[in-house]
């Protein structure tokens, strides 16, 4: 076995997650409870078999790449800057509030400044595996809160990058009894954000256009397992070849190879075919976690861990809650973005690596950090499993928010422009991926078009383009009545929540009970809530799918011959 480690370590790792998963999901715990426990079994902390921590931790690393790049599949450049508004200040305000904390309970403990200052920045940067994981579980990935959290994991993964570029710097300099240069600081920092600029510049200009290209060069040769070859080659050799070459994070490459070949017409084939890796290489990433778990610093240090946690559970989440909260988002998007950030991962264990490395951090306040970052994933699940019995109050909160903002419009928001000239004119709500291939399809169709949404920056975009557009929040009776329901031909409601998307139906039913309307759903339990409320239409992807097939089979008739049906 200790001939071969790589084998060792796969099959230790995998086969006890699975044995204590399985324990986990019989005593209704979370996953991630087994597979970190896994991970503690074959740690070097506990007695037994040690696999080799330093291969895990390669092996988690390509699980993280391809999650990232399955994010990226599904993120198009036009979502992430609809939410740069909110996730750069956010994650910015949200890391400068954890790391002040963490300076704080250095000074506290009696720590150097350095060891501090690296402990807090430690401590505010979310898991990528988690956040991820518990997003895509609740179908929210398509939703505003999706992207303004995949946003704010970018931001972080980009302020993590420079750091990691300017810590061996400064660590350097400290260890030698120098002073920091500043003219050197300002040149290494330059030097990383014009590698990072490259970086993104050269995926802009060539990565949209030759990713896609080679993936249909190679779907044309018919083979799957080519095909299925090509895309993980993409999505490795990108992020490893970029990491190298520009010195950005391997997650951060992976992103941006997946967001080009987003643009890709196979892209959902290429997401298929990426997935069982994927979700293998996942679990690794938690038994890596695990294996670097020292029980001994809960007993030695228990206060320690608990303020730690404190700062990752309730400091940062509470700095990210008042920060939606304040660029006027839903409380539902806050506490879902305050809840993701409760937790810290991989980038925190690089930096603080980096930190003992470059001896700025004691290894006593790395095993400190460790034990409160798996803590802090232990309990996320649990935290979102309380989000989640919230959801009655929140529906009900936003139900009388509505209500309240149909009899009176608020102060400060303007009314929205009105389209009482318009007649059999169709209405679509929302201008995202869907929305934006249905008004692509009406306009060339020659339909009166208005469009509502609520995003300023794809309002400038649609009112650019010459299309009628009414600002505002579609659920308000004041925001649909100017959309002129009355003299509508149907209304097309694109948005992926079901409440949301149910209370424009709802207004919108009331100001015209005799309007078509038309409803996308993500599951049968939100069809039955949209029809409940008013929907003439449900169209789901499966639904569709399958009544698409059945439509063409009645048209080709059952005696049709192979070549006469393709």
């Amino acid at each position: 076995m200790h001939e071969a480690p790589l084998i060792a370590t796969l099959v230790s790792g995998i086969v006890l997650a699975f044995v204590f998963a399985a324990l986990a999901h019989r005593l209704k715990l979370p996953a991630l409870a087994g597979y970190l426990l896994a991970g503690v079994v074959v740690g070097p902390f506990t007695p037994g078999y040690v696999a080799d921590g330093h291969i895990a931790h390669e092996l988690a690393e390509v699980g993280v790449v391809l999650l990232m790049f399955g994010v990226g599949l599904h993120f198009s450049l036009k979502d992430l800057l609809s939410v740069k508004s909110i996730a750069i200040p956010g994650a910015l305000g949200q890391m400068a509030v954890a790391t002040v904390l963490g300076v704080l309970l250095g000074w506290a403990l009696g720590w150097p400044f350095a060891q501090g200052f690296v402990f807090g920045l430690a401590l505010s940067v979310a898991s990528t595996v988690v956040l991820l994981r518990a997003m895509e579980e609740r179908r929210l990935m398509e939703t505003e809160r999706g992207r303004i959290a995949v946003g704010w994991l970018i931001v972080e993964d980009l302020a993590m990058v420079l750091a990691l570029v300017l810590l061996p710097a400064v660590g350097g300099a400290l260890a030698a009894g120098q002073g920091i240069s500043f003219a050197a600081l300002a040149g290494t920092v330059g030097l990383a954000i014009g590698k990072v600029a490259l970086f993104v510049a050269l995926m802009l200009l060539v990565g949209k256009r030759l990713i896609p290209w080679i993936l249909a060069r190679v779907a044309i040769s018919g083979s799957r397992e080519l095909f299925r070859l090509a895309v993980l080659a993409i999505a490795l050799g990108v992020a490893f070849g970029v990491a190298g070459v520009f010195g950005v994070s391997f997650e951060l490459g992976a992103f941006f190879a997946g967001m080009m070949m987003g643009e890709s017409k196979l892209a959902h084939d290429a997401a298929e075919e990426t997935l069982p890796l994927r979700d293998a290489f996942a679990v690794l990433f938690f038994v890596s976690i695990g294996m670097l778990f020292n029980y001994r610093v809960v007993l030695t240090e228990p206060l320690v861990v608990l303020a730690a946690l404190a700062i990752i559970v309730l400091g940062k989440s509470l700095a990210a809650l008042l920060i939606v909260l304040a660029s006027r988002r839903p409380l539902r998007t806050a506490l879902t973005i305050a809840v993701s950030l409760a937790q810290i991962g991989e980038f925190s264990f690089i930096l603080i690596g980096v930190g003992v490395a470059q001896q700025m951090v004691s290894k006593e306040a790395q095993d400190v950090l460790l034990a409160a970052a798996i803590v802090s994933i232990l309990l996320n699940p649990l935290l979102f499993k309380l989000f989640d019995r919230a959801k009655p109050w929140l529906d009900a909160r936003e139900a009388r928010q509505a209500a309240a903002d149909a009899v009176v419009a608020l102060p400060d928001e303007p009314s929205p422009e009105r389209a009482d000239d318009l007649a059999g004119h169709v209405v679509v709500v929302g201008y995202g991926r869907v929305g934006h291939l249905l008004c692509d399809e009406l306009l060339r169709q020659g339909s009166t078009l208005l469009v509502m949404e609520m995003e300023a920056e794809r309002v400038d975009e649609l009112r650019a383009q010459g299309i009628r557009t009414v600002s505002g929040h579609a659920a308000r009776d004041e925001a649909l009545a100017a959309a002129n329901l009355g003299a509508a031909r149907a209304l097309l409601v694109t948005a992926p929540d079901a409440f949301e998307a149910g209370e424009i139906v709802r207004v919108a039913r009331q100001l015209n009970p005799r309007l078509p309307i038309y409803v996308r759903a993500g599951s049968g339990a939100a069809a039955v809530h949209l029809r409940d409320q008013g929907a003439n239409l449900v169209v789901s992807g499966e639904h569709e799918m399958a009544r698409g097939m059945l439509d063409r089979l009645a048209v080709d008739g059952a005696g049709a011959t192979p070549a006469t049906a393709a």
